[in-house]
Formats: C-alpha cells, sequence, structure tokens
C-alpha cells in the first residue's frame, strides 16, 4: 500500500516539530517513508488530497461492542471494525458481551483472528469470572497471554468483594487490569433512569447516583489494601470524579473513563419517553455533566469512549421499562467531541488511552508504522440514518448538529479511505 497525503495539516500536540504544520506524507508498505512540504508522488501512489486534510494518530476507543458470537444480529465484528475504521478509530478494546462470553484464552484468540487483515485493530477484553456469573475466576493468565487487555464482566457489578480482592492480588503477578462496573445492585433495585425530578416527574423507577458511588467508594478501599491495578468504566456522577480524584491524590493506581453521550446528554432527554436514550448508567443531571467535562480536563478521567452497544431495533422499539440498554456512538463520536472542545483537546481525548492497555501510542514520524486518522475538522453536518454504517441503528444522536467529518483510517497496512 502506497499513499501520499496532500498538504495535510498534522495535529499531534506531543509532537512539536509538527504540531499545526502542513506537509505531505508519504507512506510506503504502510510505514511512513518521509514527511516533507513537498512530495512528488511516485509511480503507483495512491494520491489523497481531501478537503481541509487534517491527521493526528490514529484514535483508540477503549469500550466497543459488538455482538459475534451469539448476537450477529446485532453487530458482525467484521462490519463493526468497518464502522470503526470508517469512524476514525484504529484500535478498539472490545467488550465481553458476546454468546457465549470470552473467558477461556481459546475464546480471545477467536476475535483476534476474526479481525485479521482489517485495517483498525481489536483488543479483547476478557471476562473476569466464569461465564460472567461473578462467581469464580475465569481463566486471567492464560487470556492475558492470549491477548486479553484486560478483564471484565461486562456492566455487570461484582458483587462479591473478596472475589474483587481476589482478583486484584491475582493480576498483579503478571501486571493484569480488573475492571469493576460502577454500580450497586440492591441500591439500584429496579430503578431505570437517573433519580431526579425528571424519574419522578415520569413516574419511572430512579437510580440514585448512590449506586454508583457506593460501589467506587467500596472498590477503591479493596484497591488501597490489595495494590493491583484497577479500572472503573463509564463513571457518570459529579461525586464519582471527586471521589477517584481522591484516590488519585492517594497514589492508587485507578483509572476511569466515561461515555460520550454522558457528556452530552442529560435525563432531561427523557421526556419523550424515546427508548435510544435509555442506557447504563444513566443520562444524569447536568451538573454531573459539567463535573465530568471539568474531569477530563484536569485528567481526573483518563480518557472518553463511545460505550458503543448495537442493539436490535425490537430490543428498542417497546416499553421504556422493558427496552434494553444501549446506544450506538462509532460513527457520531468525532463530531459531538468537536462541538464540546476544541480541535486540540478532542484529538487528545480521542488518542488517549493506549499505555492503560499496555499498547504502544503509533508516532507520526518517518520510518515508524502509519497508524494515521484522516478528518476535516469544521464539516458542518446534521447527524442522521443515512450516517449510520453499523448493522443496529439505535443512535440517540440522530438529528443532532455536528461539527467535523472523518475521512478514514490508515493503519495495519490498511485503510477505510
Amino acid at each position: 500500500m502506497n499513499m501520499l497525503l496532500k498538504s495535510a495539516k498534522i495535529i499531534s500536540p506531543e509532537n512539536k516539530a509538527l504540531h499545526l504544520k502542513k506537509r505531505d506524507i508519504l507512506i510506503k508498505k504502510g510505514i511512513i517513508e518521509k514527511i516533507a512540504a513537498s512530495i512528488t508522488p511516485p509511480s503507483n501512489t495512491k494520491v489523497i488530497d481531501e478537503k481541509n486534510l487534517h491527521v493526528s494518530i490514529g484514535w483508540f476507543d477503549s469500550g466497543v461492542s459488538f455482538g459475534e458470537p451469539g448476537f450477529e444480529e446485532r453487530e458482525t465484528i467484521a462490519n463493526g471494525l468497518r464502522v470503526a475504521g470508517h469512524s476514525g478509530f484504529a484500535d478498539i478494546v472490545l467488550n465481553p458481551n458476546t454468546k457465549p462470553v470470552p473467558d477461556t484464552s481459546s475464546d480471545v484468540v477467536f476475535l483476534k483472528e476474526r479481525a485479521n487483515g482489517s485495517a483498525t485493530r481489536i483488543h479483547p477484553l476478557g471476562t473476569l469470572t466464569k461465564n460472567a456469573q461473578g462467581i469464580d475466576l475465569a481463566e486471567l493468565f492464560d487470556m492475558r497471554n492470549a491477548g486479553a487487555v484486560a478483564f471484565y464482566d461486562f456492566k455487570q457489578q461484582t458483587d462479591n468483594p473478596n472475589l474483587l480482592k481476589i482478583a486484584l492480588l491475582y493480576a498483579q503477578n503478571f501486571d493484569g487490569l480488573v475492571y469493576s462496573f460502577p454500580m450497586d445492585n440492591q441500591i439500584k433495585g429496579k430503578g431505570i433512569v437517573h433519580e431526579g425530578e425528571v424519574s419522578t416527574s415520569l413516574g419511572l423507577k430512579g437510580i440514585p447516583s448512590l449506586a454508583e458511588e457506593l460501589q467506587i467508594v467500596r472498590d477503591l478501599f479493596i484497591l488501597e489494601y490489595t495494590g493491583g491495578k484497577l479500572h472503573i468504566p463509564t463513571i457518570s456522577t459529579a461525586n464519582s470524579v471527586k471521589l477517584i480524584a481522591n484516590a488519585k491524590k492517594k497514589g492508587l493506581d485507578v483509572s476511569c473513563s466515561v461515555a460520550i453521550h454522558n457528556l452530552i446528554y442529560t435525563d432531561e432527554s427523557l421526556k419523550e419517553f424515546d427508548t435510544f436514550y435509555k442506557v447504563s448508567p444513566p443520562l444524569r443531571s447536568s451538573r454531573d455533566c459539567k463535573a465530568l467535562i471539568k474531569g477530563l480536563k484536569d485528567g481526573t478521567i483518563d480518557f472518553i469512549t463511545t460505550d458503543h452497544l448495537p442493539m436490535d431495533i425490537e430490543e428498542k422499539r417497546i416499553e421504556f421499562d422493558n427496552a434494553a440498554n444501549g446506544t450506538i456512538g462509532l460513527e457520531s463520536a468525532f463530531g459531538s467531541l468537536n462541538t464540546l472542545f476544541n480541535l486540540e483537546e478532542t484529538i487528545i481525548l480521542l488518542t488517549k488511552g493506549r499505555e492503560r492497555f499496555g499498547l504502544d501510542s503509533p508516532q507520526i514520524k518517518e520510518g515508524q508504522k502509519a497508524c494515521l486518522t484522516l478528518f476535516d475538522p469544521d464539516a458542518k453536518s446534521v447527524f442522521d440514518e443515512g450516517d449510520i454504517l453499523s448493522t443496529s441503528k439505535n443512535s440517540m444522536f440522530l438529528g443532532t448538529a455536528q461539527k467535523g467529518k472523518v475521512y478514514g483510517i490508515i493503519s495495519n497496512n490498511q485503510t477505510t479511505i
């Protein structure tokens, strides 16, 4: 694969020599061969000369769900990776919400093999417990050797605190990263949306912020006792940000993420009973949104995720109480973040997080493998169903104003452009 990017404005805040400079970038057989003010294209080279072309290192998402194996009607791995690539993501961490769940090394190998030849690379999560039932630890060490980057019973709380204690102790033997979903199911009860004025006015059972925060307090106490590495995915409340900030000041090895939709939408969106806005954790208050954005800016929250979760229309177009949680978010990620943050902040958020999973961060540098995302940060549009490449169409971003357009990626000696 030989390609030449013409007059691409480089967004690379960590590389002061190239940041905000317009350069031609020549790529041969997947390697960046030359970066210069002007390069004459060699023969048999595809020239990319798009409007307002910008380039950064390939984007990273720490929490993506597809469906295969078991729920291929929601999304296959092949199409999911195509969606991710066209949305600008060169690397994704794949959530373990399949059937069967990946709780053995052979399951992890299967997932990685299904991604062979794709521009976007998959980094699977294995489950923390066998069959994700929260009883016995899964084959953590074997899965790590097979390529699992961390361990997570997807969106299920770890009820047994001793199990989390043992997992954190055991995983230290191979520098493993343990997830703990922040939700206390006893406090949550039958709640389905954020507990507040909106839930009361709509007559919907609420999930108090306490359900998330109580779990985080417990998990941080356990982490302080055991040591090890803990990741808390998709926090959603202002007090959760404070709790994690205090834990980091103590020197605990804890990280956390936030879903993009929890930065943008509040529980006010629920007033039409649209199930596309039903997610876990739930959309919360404007105060929580502001605290989450501030937490990203000051570094308390380590990275963002789309929390991309395809669901069949049959699982969404039913009574609100019975509808499945989840929204897709890959296709709308850049255009949405770019309306909240300036361009440099947006690109930093979209490229952070690899190191937490033991992955190398790419560089825009001669001699390095090309792992690039190409985009126009200024294009304006309204997100509609025609923009959705996913098999499932359950996006809460439909009808929203977007700023920015993704051209595709060059990664893994492949391209989606």
